[in-house]
This record gives structure tokens, sequence and C-alpha cells, in this order.
């Protein structure tokens, strides 16, 4: 087990001014408090705070910040509270342990919302304090080394919000050496067969490759003395294994035709010039590989990543990158804000609050987009996949007209760009021009374009932009303004609807509307805080005009007025004849809490029974019901107040639904056979089949079952998949039904 004198000698070299009492206070605090406490490996808990308190120490980060580490856990999994952490260790321990600590009370929500929730409350308190999340990184890092004693299930969920969440914030913060780290631990508890395989391949080449390596850093040393380029420190290495499985599944690349399989590392004095020198050398050495250099010095990186890239081709053809770098530049790059921080602390003095001020408007600029993204997306589905898109790696940079840098992610619109430079620009903006031309918003932004973003003052966003832009800053931004536009339309709805209903009993409506205390009555009834909240509901088809009038007027009021009193009820039974008849409704489906609201099942995936169902309001259209697989459902998110619970009806009826079904098979003979008898077999009707060649010579066949529920389906394809020679076999879509 690591000591707590190890810790603070790491602590003293860096600082020598540290508060040491303070962290043997924080040692004896979290022994005392986790004292019986067992990791899953049956290890004492004190294990872990040590280890994680011995990371932030090799990152070289203060005393404040290595008590944190110790105390991390302590108010999360022992009785203590942030009163007491407040009362023994001040203000910013407390406030650094808070944004550490998960939230308590949302132990009842599903694993998701917990995740989104809690990373929420990590990401807003490191805008204020980075050292949040460098302790958090450190928490993970070591969670992440220690991982073989937990279910293969857990580790399986923890690296991959691991390689989701924090190795890409690790990036952001521009600490590389954490991140790769992070990285290949994750790769290798979520794909430990691929793991293996990669790890055997690369191991057997790894003598051949080192060997390579030893005469490129000797030809590099050679040449660069010969040219009198001083330099402080040559390294080399073999490329990480998940970067390596990542760009050939990507790229669908042999391991030989990987340009950076090998590289090497030329650290140069803080002299940028030297670095511009040293490519020199390195490009009249070896030959170089065209669209292979990029100068990260010129235009430094989003996370503060500066350094020359270039890829060379050696003798026998063998293919490797150089990178070059100055001493300051090679420190940030391998521990980003950790590093940033000492160099901040040389430049402003002793660790003060303007060393922690200065560092804080640092660190603002890189995580700006993802507070943006933390308040702006209330939903924790939605906040997870704009976080996602946010620390997704950037690698398309564009400029404005005026020469500034712009960074994208791949796929990035100008629509993208706009809501870079500013949400008025994006929610403004009519047309595009790229390098003088006028293209379309759609057009994909390629490196070293000049973009130019054309407005005009009442444009407004369009529900089409969804499908053209990748940064979740312009995603948020589109669907708060569709959302706000059909909240709107929807209250507007709401008012002609209740209006409509009121004229049938002789009610005013604008005597309803006007009495704001009866009317607020009757929304705190549906659960709603505002009236304008009713009427939203009223019009997306949510509540019914009749109810909330019955609920207004009362009860005997209500009998009294209600016109529907004097009808024989038998009309209603042939009203709901006639739209079974006319297929204006489906009677096999209910919406949760709602009587007579009409139901449709969505063209583009009709859902079968027994399949998870999901109900949108659709204005003229009532409740659309789509299969919550289809993939048209994350487009109808944009405004979840129109989404409803739908369920299947408990009907004895066994519908009869027609689903197309596509089979990929070897080519040969008998296989339509073979599948039509597969399908018989199990006393399915066969309503049409047809089969073809492709070009890769494989059975194509198309056949069109009748089914009467999802289980019905999933026999009739495992049935299929059985027969010798099929290869992969698919739901197409689904036709009208009969019954």
């Amino acid at each position: 087990m690591i000591r707590i004198e190890d810790i603070i000698e790491k602590v003293q070299e860096n600082h020598p001014n540290a508060d040491v009492d303070l962290i043997r206070r924080a040692y004896l605090f979290s022994a005392l408090h986790h004292k019986g406490q067992t990791r899953a490996s049956g290890e004492p808990y004190l294990v872990h705070p040590l280890a994680v308190a011995d990371i932030i120490a090799e990152m070289r980060l203060d005393d404040i910040s290595v008590s944190t580490g110790l105390l991390h856990d302590v108010v999360e999994d022992t009785l203590v509270d942030l009163d007491t952490i407040k009362k023994y260790f001040g203000e910013k321990i407390t406030a650094l342990v808070d944004g550490l600590t998960k939230i308590a009370h949302i132990s009842n929500l599903p694993k998701e919302q917990q995740q989104a929730e809690n990373v929420r409350k990590m990401v807003l308190a490191m805008i204020t304090d980075v050292r949040v999340v460098i302790i958090k990184l450190a928490d993970r890092l070591h969670n992440m080394r220690t991982m073989e004693f937990l279910k293969p299930e857990k580790r399986a969920r923890i690296s991959q919000e691991t390689l989701d969440i924090y190795a890409p914030i690790a990036h952001r913060l521009g600490m590389g050496k954490l991140r790769s780290e992070l990285e290949d631990l994750s790769f290798r508890n979520l794909h430990p067969q691929e793991y293996k395989r990669l790890s055997k391949v690369v191991e057997a080449r790894r003598p051949e490759l080192e060997a390579a390596l030893e005469r490129i850093t000797d030809t590099i040393r050679e040449k660069l003395n010969e040219n009198g380029v001083p330099f402080v420190e040559i390294q080399s290495r073999v490329k990480r294994l998940y970067s390596l499985w990542k760009k050939i599944k990507k790229r669908k690349l042999a391991i030989e035709e990987v340009y950076d399989l090998i590289a090497a590392r030329i650290i140069t004095n803080n002299d940028k010039k030297n670095c511009y020198l040293t490519l020199s050398v390195i490009h009249d050495t070896w030959t170089p590989v065209p669209e292979r250099f990029k100068d990260w010095i010129g235009s430094p990186r989003d996370n503060l990543y500066q350094a020359l890239h270039t890829s060379v081709v050696g003798r026998g053809g063998q293919a490797f990158e150089v990178q070059i770098r100055t001493q300051e530049m090679h420190y940030v790059a391998e521990e980003g804000v950790a590093a940033h921080w000492r160099y901040k602390q040389s430049q402003l003095g002793n660790e003060d609050d303007s060393t922690i001020e200065e560092l804080r408007k640092t660190v603002e600029l890189l995580l700006l987009p993802l507070v943006e993204t933390t308040e702006e997306n209330q939903d924790s589905e939605d906040f997870i996949e704009s976080l996602k898109l946010d620390l997704y790696p950037k690698d398309v940079y564009t400029f404005t007209p005026l020469g500034k840098v712009i960074e994208l992610p791949r796929g990035a619109t100008p629509i993208d760009f706009a809501y870079s430079i500013h949400s008025e620009v994006g929610d403004t903006c009519t047309g595009a021009k790229i390098n003088g031309r006028i293209v379309p918003l759609r057009t994909k932004l390629q490196n070293g374009n000049v973009v130019e973003i054309l407005t005009t003052p009442n444009s407004k966003p369009s529900r089409d932009w969804l499908g053209h832009v990748a940064t979740s800053r312009a995603r948020t931004r589109i669907r708060h303004f569709i959302a706000k536009q059909q909240r709107a339309d929807s209250i507007e709805m709401g008012k002609r609807l209740l209006e409509k209903e009121s004229r049938k009993f002789g009610v005013s409506a604008k005597k309803l509307l006007n009495d704001e205390k009866g009317f607020k009555k009757v929304a705190n009834e549906y659960g709603l805080g505002r009236g304008e909240d009713l009427l939203a509901s009223i019009g997306y088809g949510k509540t019914l005009p009749r109810n909330v009038l019955a609920k207004y007027l009362g009860p005997e009021k209500f009998k009294k007025l209600d016109p529907e009193t004097r009808k024989d009820t038998r009309i209603g039974t042939g009203i709901k004849a006639v739209r079974k008849f006319m297929g204006l409704g489906d009677d096999s489906i209910v919406v949760k809490g709602v009587d007579n609201l009409l139901t449709t099942r969505a063209r583009c995936c009709n859902p079968l029974r027994g399949e998870e169902i999901i109900g949108y309001i659709s204005l003229g259209k009532g409740i659309v019901v789509h299969n919550k697989r289809c993939s048209n459902v994350k487009h109808l998110m944009v405004n979840k107040d129109r989404i409803v619970e739908v369920d299947w009806a408990r009907n004895e009826d066994r519908e009869v639904r027609s689903v197309i079904l596509f089979v990929t098979t070897e080519d040969r003979t008998g296989m339509l056979a073979g599948i039509t008898n597969a399908i018989s077999d199990i006393k399915t009707n066969i309503r049409d089949a047809k089969a073809r060649v492709s070009n890769r010579d494989e059975g194509l066949i198309e056949v069109t079952v009748e089914v009467h529920d999802k289980k019905h389906l999933d026999r009739v394809m495992n049935s299929i998949r059985k027969v010798p020679g099929v290869l992969e076999v698919e739901r197409v879509h689904t036709t009208k039904s009969k019954k």
C-alpha cells in the first residue's frame, strides 16, 4: 500500500511551502471514517484514496488537491456530511469534495439518468475550480486500473462511460498521458478479444519495430548534430493499442498501412524556431508524405496542444511519424491543464487566489461549450448526447474572412460554423460562402475553408437543419427554437379548441381564460403550474378540452350544460365503428391515462404487437405510434412535450400484419425453396417472395410473411436463420394490416 509519507515527499518536491499538516490530517480523517470498509478486491478501502492522492501528487498539484484526493469519498461512502468537512478542512476543500460527491437523492432514477445528473454536477463545479475534474480523473484512473474484481457487466458500463465522457474530458484539458491510459484500459475491458488479438500482433512485431525506431532516433541525432540544431531529447514509441484499433477499424486498414504505427518525438529547447529548423532537417533526410504535415504551433489545438507533425518514408519503405515540440509544449501535451497550472504558478508567484483565477479563465475557455451544453439541456438523455458531441475530437480547421480559426468536428456544415461564432448569427443564417462561392448550408466543411455566413434579421432556424449539424451547440439551439415555436403554436391551438368546446356548453371562453385563479386551479389538478401549460397540453392533444370544462364547472353544472347527455349513447358506438372501418384509429393501441384519443401506426416502422412503442402527438393525425427503435424517433424528441405513453390494448383479437424480410444467402441452388419451406413448417403464410443475385455473388431474397406479433416474427426469423447458407436476416418494413 502507498505510504502517506511518500505522497507528502512528492508534494514537497514541487511545493516547498505546502501545508503538510493539512495532508496528514486529511489522511487520518479518511482512515478513521473508511475504517472497516473494503474494496471489491478485499483490500482496505483506504488503499483507494491513497492511490488517488498519489496520482494527484504525481501530477504536481497542490496540498489542497492532494488532501481532497484523500477525502473525496468520505461524504459519499460514510456518515460524514459537508458541514463536518467544512469545520475541519475549510471552504475550499469542502467545495471540491462537494463537486466530487454523487447526488444522493437521485438513486431511484435509471442508471443513465444518474450518470447524466452526476456528470452535470461535476461539469458545473469544474468551471469554478478545475481541480474538481483533475481529482475526478485521478479517481477514475485508479478505478480503471483495479477493475478486475468487478462483474463483467459493471466493468463494461464503467469502461464505456470512461470512453464516452472522462477520456474525452482529459483530451479537452490537454492531458494526453492520462487520456491514453484511460482509453487503453477501457478498450481492454470493452473488447477483450480484440485487445488480446491486436496486442499479440503488435508484440510479435515489437522487436522489428523497436529496431527500426533505434535506427531512426540514431539518424535524427546524427543529422541534428551535423546541422547544428539544438535539441533536448529524442523519444520513440509504438502506437497505442486503442488508437491503433480505432484507426484500423475506421479506415479498414491492414496494420502495415498505418503511417504512424511507429513515431519519433523530438523535444527542442523553448525556442520555437528550432522546431521549424528540426522539421527541415527531417524532410531533407527522409521523403515526406503529402497531406500528412500539420502545424499545431502556428494554429494550436483548442486544448492548448502545440507541435509539428509530419509523416515520412524511411529505408525499405518504412513509414513513420515525427512529432516536434519545445519542452514547454511537451509538458502541456502530456499533462495539459496540470502543466499549465505550474506555468501560471511560476509566472504569478506563490499559489494564491490569483493563480486559481488565472487558471480558471484558461479552463473556462476550454470548457465553455461543455458548460453551455450543461445549462441548456435539462433533459438527461439530451445532455449526455450533446456532451458527447462537444467532447468529440475537432479536426476540421476553418477560418472566418478575418482569419480567425474555427475548430469543428468532422461532418460540420456552415450552420455549425455560424453557431460557433454566435447563437444570433446561427439563428439568422440564410446562406454561406466557402472560399468566396455561395454553397448550400448542408455542405460539409473541409480543412482550410474560409467561410462567410450570410444573415437576414428576420430569418429563423429550420427543423431541416437538425439533419445537417454536427455540434451540440447548433443542435441544442435549433431544438430550443423549434420547441419554443411549437409551444406557442400549441398554446394558440389549445385556446381555439377550448373556445370551441366552451361554445357547446354556452360558457364564455374569454371569461374562463380571464379567471386566472380558477383556470390555474384546474391546471394544478393536472399537475401543471400555469394556465399556459394547460392550454399547451390541450393543444398538444394530451388533455381534452371537455375534461377541462368538467373540472372548471364542477360535476353538477357540467352535467346540466352537457349537450351529450341528450344524445343516444349508441352514437358513440357508431362513431367508433366508422373510425375503425375507415382506418382512422387503431383499437389495439391505447394511450395511457386518456380515453378516446385517435391512434395510428407510423408507416415508417409500422410496429408489431409486443414491440416497445412510443406515441407522438401530431396535429390533425392524433397520436402517431412508432416502434421505439425507429430511426425517426430521435427527430421527434425535439419537443418531448408531444411524446405520450402508449401501450398495447388487452385485445384478444389476433391481428395479422404483413412484414417484409430481407435475406442474404450464399449463391446456391434451392435457397429460396429452403427458406419458404422453413416458413411454412411453422405454419406461417407467405404473401410474396422474390430472389436475385447481387454483384458480390450473394443471394438476395425478399419475402413477405403474415405474422400476429413480435414473438411470431422472431420465430419466423430464427427459422430462416437455421437454413444452411443463410448469412443474414433483417426486417425491412411492414404494410397495412388485415383482420
